[in-house]
C-alpha cells in the first residue's frame, strides 16, 4: 500500500488569503476551471470546427464557428454565428425536451445541440421555437446564412406540435425530425412537408429512441439518413403493453393531470418496448420492416453503408449475445455478419466503422480488454489491431488515405486517457497527446486535426485544436485561468494505491485535511465518498476531482476525504468491472473497507469518526456501507439511491444481476431493504420527489423498513427536482445541509 505525500496546501505561505468555500460556490456551476467550450464538431470537409460557448463561463451557451488555417498556420479565435434569435434561457421548456436533458446529463442552456450535414455545408441548430439551418460556414467568403426551416408551435399545440429530434440529410436538402410521435421530412428547397408515418398514438412512436436506449444503451437516436439521402431508417417504439409509472408533482401549485407525470417504465424482469426497425422513402411511401429475428431482444445501433446497405445491432435480452446483422433496406432480409459472445455479459460500444474497400473496424472484449480489430466485408476477423493489458476506450477517427485509425486508451494507465493512431496493416500504436492526464477529443473527418481538452489534477482544462501529424497546435479555443481557483485555494488530491483482499491494486484519491482544520486531538476524522457501479471512474488524473467542491469543504473542516475506485469501476477490463456481476453490493464493499483500513492504519483516519456519502448508485453503496459495516460507520448521506433492484430499469439492471426470477438470491442479498435493520449509524436520505430514473419510491420503500426496525434516519426532500438537483438554489441547499451534519456528525468524540 502507498501513501500519500505531504498536501501541497501545507507548504503555502501563511500570508495568503483564502476564501471560504461557501455552499453557493459548490452548487455553482460550471465549477472553477470546468467553463470551456464543448460540442465540438467538424464540418464534413473538415475545415470548420463549431462549439458552443457562454464567453462569460456560465452555462448560457451561443454557437461558434473557427475556420482552420492553411497547414503551418495557427487560427485565431472563432466567432459567434448570428442565429438571429433574442436568448431562449427564459423559455420553459416542454417535458420531453426536460426529459432529453436529463437523459443527456445536460445543465446547460441557450444553444444545447447542433448536428452537421453529413456531406453538406449545412447545420441544424435545435432551438424553442424553431429549428434553424445555418449555410455557407465552409464557403467562409460571406456571411452564413440562417433560416428558420420549421416553427415548433408546441406551446399553442396541435395542429402544429414540438419538433423533437431534427436531423438534416446528408446533401442538406432535406430535414426529418419527429411530430407529435410521427416521423416527417421537411423539403428544404420546396417548403413542402411530407409526414411519412401514421400510426402514432399514446404509448407508440416513430423515429424516436425508447427510455432504456436513452438512458443506458447510449443510443439518443431514433431515425437515420441513408447515405444518398433517399432513405430513413427508424424506430418504431411500441410500449402500450408497459404498465405506466406515475410521478406526482407534489410541490406544483396545480393540481390534477397538469401536475402529473407517466412514464412507461421498463422494471427489471418485466416487459421492455417492443421496438421494430423500418425504411422508409424520404418522398413518402411504403415502409419496409427489417428483419432482426425473433425474441426479447434490443436494438442496439444502426449504421447505413457508402453501398445502400444497412446493419444493425441487435442485442439479447441476457445481453450475453450482440449480433452484427447486414440488412437489404429494399426487402428486409437479413444475414448474420458477426456474433458477439460473451460472460456474464457483453458491453456496448459505438466502434463499428465502415472502410472504403468494404472492412470495418470493430472492437471487442473477448480477451478481458477492449481491442480494435479489422473485419472482412462478411465479418470474417483480418487482423486484431491492438493488444494488451489495457483498453480501448474509443474509435475516434480514421484516416482511410494514410491507412490508420485513432483510438483513445489506458495504454499509459488506467487513470489517464490518452489518443493514440493504429496501422491498418498492423504494427506499433503513435501516440499522439501531449502531458499526462485526461485528453477528451474529437478527430477530424479526414483524420488531420483534433480537439484535444486536456487537464490533469494539477491543470484546469485548455482546449486546443492539434495535427495529428506532429501535435502542433493549430487554434486555441481555451488557455483561461480561472481566479476562482486561486482565490479559494483550491489543491488537488492525492492519487493513493490500495490493495483489496484479494490483492488487487485500486486506484484512490485521498483529500488530506487542512492543518488548521485539525484539533490536534490525535488523527482527523474521514469520510469515503463512493459511487463504486459500472461504467464510471472517478480516480482519474483530471481536473474534475480538484473541483469536487464538497470534498474540499470538507477539507477545510479537518475532515480528510478518499474516494477509491472498487472492484467493478470501469476502464480497468471486463473482469474487473464483472467482478460484481449477480452480486452487487458485496465485493464494492469490501473493498472500500480496505480504503478505510489504509487510511487508518497510515495515521490519516480515526476509526471512530468515519463516515460515507454517496449519489445515485454511491446512494445505494452508502446504504450498503452502513448496513454490512455498522461498526466502522457513524454516518451516512445517501442520495437518490436505489434500494432493491428490482425496481430498476432491465438494461442496466439485468446485465449486472440478471432477472429477479433466474437471480433471486442475489436480488435478495444485493438489495438495501434486506439489512435495513442492520443500519446503527446516523443516515441521511437525499431524494427529487420527481426523479423518473430513480423514483423516489426507492427511498419511500427502504423509509418503510426503517421504521419497522426503528432506526432513526433524516430526510431531505426536493419536490421540484429529478435525479440531480438543477436549481442552483437547491443545490446550495443541499450542500448546506449534507456539508453542515456531516461535520456535526464526525465532530463528537467517541
Amino acid at each position: 500500500m502507498t501513501a500519500p505525500d505531504e498536501p501541497a496546501a501545507a507548504n503555502r505561505p501563511a500570508e495568503v488569503t483564502i476564501e471560504e468555500i461557501t455552499f453557493e460556490e459548490i452548487a455553482r456551476r460550471p465549477l472553477p476551471g470546468m467553463g470551456y467550450p464543448v460540442q465540438w464538431a467538424f464540418s464534413p470537409d473538415g475545415r470548420v470546427l463549431t462549439y458552443l460557448h457562454d464567453p462569460s463561463g456560465g452555462l448560457d451557451r451561443r454557437l461558434y464557428a473557427l475556420r482552420l488555417p492553411p497547414e503551418g498556420e495557427v487560427a485565431g479565435p472563432g466567432h459567434e454565428v448570428d442565429l438571429q434569435t433574442q436568448a431562449v434561457a427564459g423559455r420553459e421548456l416542454s417535458l420531453d425536451e426536460q426529459l432529453r436533458r436529463e437523459r443527456a446529463r445536460e445543465l446547460g442552456v441557450g444553444v444545447t445541440s447542433c448536428t452537421w450535414a453529413a456531406a453538406a455545408d449545412a447545420l441544424a441548430v435545435p432551438l424553442p421555437g424553431g429549428v434553424r439551418v445555418v449555410r455557407g460556414l465552409q464557403a467562409g467568403d460571406a456571411p452564413p446564412q440562417v433560416e428558420v426551416v420549421v416553427r415548433d408551435d408546441a406551446a399553442a399545440g396541435p395542429p402544429g406540435g414540438e419538433v423533437v429530434a431534427p436531423r438534416l440529410s446528408p446533401d442538406g436538402s432535406r430535414l426529418a425530425f419527429v411530430r407529435e410521435g410521427d416521423l416527417h421530412v421537411l423539403d428544404l428547397g420546396t417548403a413542402q412537408l411530407r409526414r411519412l408515418t401514421h400510426t402514432a398514438e399514446e404509448g407508440l412512436s416513430n423515429g424516436l429512441a425508447e427510455y432504456v436506449a436513452q438512458e443506458e444503451m447510449d443510443r439518443a437516436d431514433g431515425l437515420w439518413w441513408s447515405e444518398d439521402s433517399t432513405l430513413l431508417a427508424f424506430a418504431e417504439v411500441d410500449e402500450r403493453h408497459v404498465p405506466e409509472y406515475r410521478i406526482v408533482h407534489q410541490g406544483s401549485d396545480e393540481v390534477g393531470p397538469a401536475a402529473e407525470e407517466r412514464h412507461r417504465y421498463p422494471f427489471a424482469g418485466r416487459a421492455n418496448a417492443r421496438v421494430r426497425l423500418g425504411v422508409v422513402p424520404a418522398s413518402g411511401g411504403e415502409i419496409r420492416w427489417m428483419d432482426l429475428g425473433d425474441g426479447d431482444q434490443y436494438l442496439a445501433r444502426v449504421h447505413w453503408l457508402r453501398g445502400g446497405g444497412l446493419v444493425a445491432e441487435v442485442e439479447s435480452r441476457a445481453q450475453d449475445r450482440l449480433d452484427v446483422v447486414a440488412l437489404d433496406p429494399l426487402t428486409g432480409t437479413s444475414s448474420l455478419l458477426h456474433r458477439e459472445e460473451g460472460e456474464p455479459y457483453v458491453n456496448l460500444h459505438d466502434d463499428f466503422r465502415e472502410l472504403g474497400d468494404g472492412q470495418w473496424l470493430w472492437s471487442s472484449e473477448r480477451t478481458g480488454f477492449r481491442h480494435l480489430e479489422l473485419r472482412g466485408a462478411g465479418g470474417e476477423l483480418v487482423r486484431v489491431l491492438t493488444e494488451g493489458e489495457w483498453q480501448v476506450d474509443r474509435l475516434e477517427g480514421v484516416d482511410e488515405q494514410r491507412k490508420v485509425a485513432f483510438v483513445t486508451g489506458t495504454a499509459d494507465g488506467a487513470t489517464e486517457r490518452h489518443l493514440y493512431e493504429v496501422p491498418l496493416a498492423g504494427g506499433r500504436l503513435r501516440r499522439l497527446s501531449e502531458g499526462r492526464g485526461t485528453h477528451e477529443v474529437t478527430v477530424s473527418p479526414d483524420g488531420r486535426w483534433f480537439v484535444d481538452r486536456h487537464a490533469s489534477l494539477g491543470s484546469p482544462p485548455t482546449v486546443k485544436v492539434r495535427s495529428t501529424a506532429d501535435g502542433s497546435v493549430i487554434a486555441v479555443l481555451h488557455d483561461e485561468v480561472d481566479g476562482r481557483i486561486a482565490r479559494l485555494g483550491l489543491e488537488p488530491p492525492e492519487p493513493v494505491q490500495v490493495v483489496a483482499d484479494d490483492g488487487t491494486v485500486l486506484h484512490g484519491l485521498w483529500y488530506a485535511p487542512s492543518l488548521h482544520g485539525q484539533d490536534g486531538t490525535g488523527p482527523p476524522p474521514l469520510v469515503v465518498q463512493v459511487y463504486g457501479g459500472p461504467h464510471v471512474q472517478l480516480a482519474v488524473d483530471d481536473w474534475r476531482p480538484t473541483v469536487e467542491l464538497r470534498a474540499q469543504a470538507l477539507r477545510r473542516h479537518g475532515i480528510g476525504v478518499i474516494v477509491v475506485d472498487n472492484r467493478g469501476s470501469a476502464r480497468r477490463g471486463l473482469r474487473f468491472e464483472a467482478a460484481i456481476a449477480r452480486r452487487m453490493g458485496t465485493l464494492e464493499v469490501a473493498d472500500q473497507l480496505a480504503a478505510v483500513r489504509w487510511a487508518v492504519s497510515s495515521g490519516l483516519a480515526d476509526p471512530a469518526r468515519v463516515a460515507c456519502y454517496g449519489w445515485s448508485y454511491g446512494g445505494y453503496m452508502t446504504l450498503r456501507l452502513l448496513e454490512l459495516a455498522p461498526a466502522t460507520f457513524r454516518a451516512g448521506v445517501a442520495g437518490a439511491p436505489v434500494t432493491d433492484w428490482d425496481g430498476y430499469d432491465t438494461h442496466y439492471t439485468e446485465r449486472y444481476m440478471g432477472t429477479p426470477s433466474s437471480n433471486p438470491d442475489g436480488y435478495e442479498e444485493s438489495s438495501a431493504l434486506t439489512h435495513a435493520g442492520s443500519i446503527e449509524g446516523a443516515l441521511m436520505l437525499v431524494h427529487g420527489l420527481i426523479d423518473e430514473n430513480v423514483h423516489f419510491r426507492h427511498t419511500a420503500r427502504l423509509i418503510d423498513r426503517l421504521v419497522r426496525a426503528r432506526v432513526r434516519y433524516e430526510l431531505l426532500c426536493f419536490p421540484s427536482e429529478r435525479h440531480l438537483p438543477r436549481r442552483e438554489e437547491d443545490r446550495a441547499f443541499m450542500e448546506e445541509q449534507v456539508v453542515s451534519w456531516l461535520v456535526a456528525q464526525l465532530g463528537r468524540a467517541s
